[in-house]
Parts: C-alpha cells; sequence; structure tokens
C-alpha cells in the first residue's frame, strides 16, 4: 500500500531518533577506543625501543671484554718481548723488540681510550633505558585504565545498542529505498549524524539557518518531504516530534 508522505516523514524520524540514540551511546564511550588503540601503539613502540637499546648496550659490553682481551694480549706480548730484549744480539735486533713493545703499549693505550668511551656511552644508554622502562609501565598501567574504562562502558552501553540497532534495523523496512538512500548520505556528512530535524524557533534545528513563514507553512502540511535549502536536512514540524515521544 502506498505511504502517504505524512507517513514517510514519520518513518524518516522515527529512524533518525533511534539513530540518535544509538550516537548518543556512542558518544559516551568518546575517544576511548582511539586512546586504547593510541597506548597499544606506544606500548609496542617503546617494547621496540628498550630490545633496541638492551641489543646496543650488550654490544657495548661485548666489544669492552673484547678490548680488555686486546689489553690483555698486548700485556702478554710485552712480557714476551721483554725478555727477548734480554737476549738480543745486536742493535738492530734491540730496535725491533723496542719497536714492537711500543705498538703493543699504544694499543693498551688505546683500547684503555675506547673502554672509557664504551663505558660512558653505556651509561647514556643505560640512562635511556631506564627512561624508557619507566615510560613503558606508565604507559601499560594507562593502557589497562582505559581499557577498565572501555570495558566497563561497552558492557554498560553494548545491550542497549544492540536494541537500537534491531529497532533501527526494523525501522528501514518501512522507507523505501530512494528515501534511505538519501538519507544515509545525509546522515554521512553530517558532524551531529542528523539528517531528519524539527524547525525550532523558525530555525533549522541543525544549521540553525532562518526557514521562512511561507515554507514552514508548507511543512506543517506534511504534503511534500521538504528539505533546509541551506544544509539539506529533511525538515519536520515541530508536532511531529511530539508526537514521537508520546508514542
Amino acid at each position: 500500500m502506498e505511504q502517504t508522505v505524512e507517513q514517510k516523514l514519520k518513518a524518516l524520524y522515527e529512524l533518525q531518533t533511534i539513530h540518535t540514540k544509538i550516537d548518543k551511546i556512542r558518544q559516551v564511550r568518546g575517544e576511548l577506543p582511539m586512546e586504547v588503540a593510541d597506548l597499544e601503539d606506544d606500548v609496542a613502540g617503546l617494547e621496540t625501543r628498550i630490545q633496541k637499546i638492551k641489543a646496543e648496550l650488550d654490544d657495548l659490553e661485548d666489544d669492552i671484554v673484547t678490548r680488555k682481551n686486546l689489553i690483555k694480549e698486548a700485556q702478554a706480548n710485552i712480557k714476551k718481548y721483554e725478555t727477548q730484549l734480554n737476549e738480543v744480539k745486536n742493535n738492530r735486533e734491540y730496535e725491533a723488540i723496542s719497536k714492537e713493545i711500543e705498538i703493543q703499549g699504544l694499543d693498551i693505550q688505546v683500547s684503555e681510550k675506547k673502554i672509557r668511551e664504551y663505558g660512558f656511552e653505556i651509561a647514556s644508554k643505560t640512562a635511556i633505558y631506564e627512561k624508557a622502562l619507566s615510560d613503558l609501565e606508565a604507559r601499560k598501567s594507562d593502557l589497562e585504565a582505559k581499557k577498565d574504562e572501555l570495558g566497563t562502558i561497552t558492557a554498560e552501553t553494548q545491550k542497549e545498542e544492540n536494541e537500537l540497532t534491531a529497532l533501527a534495523d526494523k525501522a528501514t523496512v518501512n522507507i523505501e529505498e530512494r528515501l534511505l538512500i538519501a538519507y544515509n548520505r545525509l546522515r554521512q556528512n553530517a558532524k551531529n549524524g542528523l539528517a531528519v530535524v524539527t524547525i525550532q524557533r523558525d530555525s533549522c534545528s541543525g544549521c540553525f539557518n532562518q526557514i521562512p513563514p511561507q515554507r514552514q507553512s508548507d511543512i506543517r502540511q506534511r504534503k511534500k518531504i521538504i528539505v533546509c535549502e541551506h544544509c539539506g536536512r529533511i525538515l519536520v514540524d515541530e508536532q511531529m516530534a511530539l508526537e514521537a515521544e508520546t508514542v
């Protein structure tokens, strides 16, 4: 049976009312899902950074061990060469061995300098590492708190949202496809999700622009679907909203 324009408007307004309730429930959750996702990214990023710094610290410790071993080798070589000095037979051999002792001594100095540099770098990276660990614990704590908050809000509102979603699905059955497409497009384009709005104080309650008296009269007659000239939203009269509240 063909619907009247009034019936079409009532069906659209009913659907809008249901969707507005769903929107309000989701607003209660606010930015929590995004905040949880951001904190999860922060935690993952910090864990990766901590692993990287730990690997760098391990490498530096290995470098220190390597340098200490080089020092021991150089010291052993010096002792060996010093023993050989007592057995030299000419100045040429003496100078060659003395040169080797000098080279080994320079190698020790280089390794000792490197060990000091590695020590400074370890101290610096350790401070960064400990700060990252502290930040990680704080982020994990924040994440758990946000997850708990989101879980509580979701648990409190999910049942109501599911019921409203089922009602919205049922309400769409009474709306012809052409109007439903237009309605959904309007909802997507509107920041507040309002596609069907009432007249309030002689103005569109969606964009708050004034509606001419004659146009208001046409809207109240409910003989054709009228949209706001400024925002394109579908307009219904205040009385329809009151009727919907009493149903």
